[in-house]
């Protein structure tokens, strides 16, 4: 695979302005207030503790990474494509998805309110999932089905409120994605905007992603889904493990060579995301994979969600990581396009 030609110069440029990704970006924050701002349909107040929790559509394993550290009862992310036998009237089904959902999901939707089960439904009105969702027992968070993420901070603050999740303030989570915004608004230039410098780290290079904490994980791994939308390259989100074995595979770059005569291959960058937040038992992981990364001559990046002192939630953190490695694959695709 041959290096890519990239320009960074066209990320200053004034055309950037007008970038449409880059304005759905920056509009991440409100969509998350406006999703959490309706009242659900059929708001439960309280309920019973349900035998368990199963969770499907857009975010389901976003959902999952925050709940099951502390949810009381038998959390599941179910991939379908038919809903398991076990549910019935005394679980709860939660169910994210657009307009657009998988005939799959719609089907797990109706199946589970025919057995009674007791559902949450963030989907938008007279949707196929609403319509299937319909039922008693159901409550529908009326979101527009444009923005996963927004839906499931909606999901998120809802099961807070029921005791089977941690307490999510919306308003918080939409501030971080707002103070992402305004760091890596185009109008900032490449010196003081970090995705701009971050997309200019990943130009010419395969990236390695890994997180540092479970949310860090999950943001990885959409991160590295951007990374690839935005490229046509290969994008990896891994284990330390996994990565340790690519990485020793890497020939050592030789500091003497021209690139542009060698013809040098794309080689790997390693994307390193809250690796200063890791429990302090697995703090040496980080170290030695940067430190084989650096062996190896390959370039190391870091996202940060922020120092640890402020007391930020981990939704907000996977927030912030999320939106960070989205402006910068944003801003790679454009300093790709010809």
């Amino acid at each position: 695979m041959r290096n890519p030609e990239f320009d960074d110069a066209r990320l200053d440029h004034p055309d950037v302005m007008e970038d449409a990704q880059l304005r759905t970006l920056a509009e991440s924050g409100a969509r998350i207030r406006r999703a959490c701002l309706l009242e659900p349909v059929g708001t439960l107040e309280r309920m019973d503790r349900p035998r368990g929790v199963l969770v499907l559509g857009a975010e389901a394993r976003l959902v999952r990474a925050v709940l099951e550290p502390i949810c009381p009862v038998p959390f599941l992310a179910w991939p379908g494509p038919a809903l398991p036998a076990w549910v019935g009237p005394l679980d709860l089904v939660v169910v994210m998805g657009g307009r657009d959902a998988p005939e799959w999901e719609v089907a797990c939707t109706y199946e589970a309110a025919r057995r009674g089960a007791t559902l949450i439904v963030a989907a938008p009105e007279s949707s196929p999932l609403a319509v299937a969702g319909s039922s008693h027992a159901t409550t529908r968070i009326p979101v527009s089905g444009a923005d996963p993420m927004a839906a499931a901070v909606a999901v998120l603050e809802l099961l807070g409120r029921l005791e089977l999740g941690p307490q999510v303030n919306p308003e918080h989570v939409a501030d971080a994605a707002d103070l992402v915004a305004e760091a890596c608004s185009p109008i900032r230039n490449l010196a003081e905007n970090p995705s701009k410098d971050l997309a200019i780290g990943l130009a010419e290079a395969v990236p390695l992603v890994w997180g540092g904490t479970t949310l860090a994980m999950r943001a990885s791994r959409r991160i590295a889904e951007a990374l690839r939308r935005a490229s046509g390259r290969p994008a990896l989100a891994a284990d330390a493990d996994e990565l340790e074995t690519l990485l020793r595979a890497v020939t050592p770059r030789d500091p003497f060579s021209d690139p542009d005569e060698s013809g040098t291959d794309v080689t790997p960058v390693l994307l390193m995301l809250d690796d200063d937040k890791v429990p302090d038992r697995l703090a040496e992981v980080p170290r030695q994979l940067a430190r084989l990364a650096e062996a190896m001559g390959v370039r190391v990046c870091r996202i940060s969600s922020g120092e640890r002192a402020l007391g930020g939630s981990d939704v907000e953190s996977y927030v912030t990581l999320l939106q960070y490695g989205r402006y910068a694959a944003a801003y790679l695709r454009l300093g790709l396009t010809t």
